[in-house]
């Protein structure tokens, strides 16, 4: 009977450890977030960090808000959405693409429709809205995503479908934003 309980016990501990991580992530890179707008060249989140926060992503009236670090790799996105380098900053001319997982940061994607809206604010301060335009499931292996645009766009990118049980599927979630019009491009906030 013991040992059923303590395999249980272990069971449960695997099965949180992924949150626990990404939520205790998510308080270290907000301490960075505060070094980076205040005008920080380097604020890794931790020492041994090989990133550092770029952005700051909010949804649903900021309900949702992540720190989104710098590359793409598998040790980035362990701990929170990840800016591809490939891509161009939020809010300049090109597709910004930022991906997560779906299972803890990016689960809210599921709950986003055409028309709401995303912001974003980078580490230098400027701000910008886009607005949900499209959601499509695609097959990685046989689609990309557009880098060169002439607007500015944002791209939020997860494994498919929600709540798999298997990882590494082909399919992804891709959720495409314009800059909101209307709205002022480039908003810059203040560093006080």
């Amino acid at each position: 009977m013991a040992c059923l309980f303590a395999l249980g016990l272990w069971q449960f501990g695997q099965g949180a450890w992924i949150p626990a991580k990404a939520w205790l992530a998510q308080g270290l890179m907000a301490h960075a977030w505060t070094r980076v707008a205040a005008g920080a060249s380097d604020a890794p989140p931790w020492p041994w960090a090989d990133t550092q926060p770029v952005a700051r992503l909010s949804a649903h009236g900021g309900e949702v808000e992540l720190i989104v670090l710098a590359g793409g790799s598998g040790r980035t996105l362990a701990f929170a959405p990840g800016h591809l380098a490939a891509s161009v900053l939020p809010g300049e001319a090109g597709n910004s693409i930022i991906a997560g997982h779906r299972d803890t940061h990016f689960s809210f994607l599921k709950d986003l429709q055409p028309g709401h809206r995303l912001e974003v604010e980078r580490g230098d301060g400027r701000r910008y809205a886009f607005e949900v335009t499209a959601i499509d499931v695609v097959d990685s292996r046989r689609g990309s995503i557009v880098l060169d645009t002439e607007q500015p766009m944002l791209t939020l990118v997860t494994c498919y479908p929600f709540g798999a049980s298997a990882p590494r599927g082909p399919l992804r979630y891709v959720v495409s934003a314009a800059l909101s019009r209307g709205a002022p491009a480039l908003r810059t906030a203040s560093r006080d």
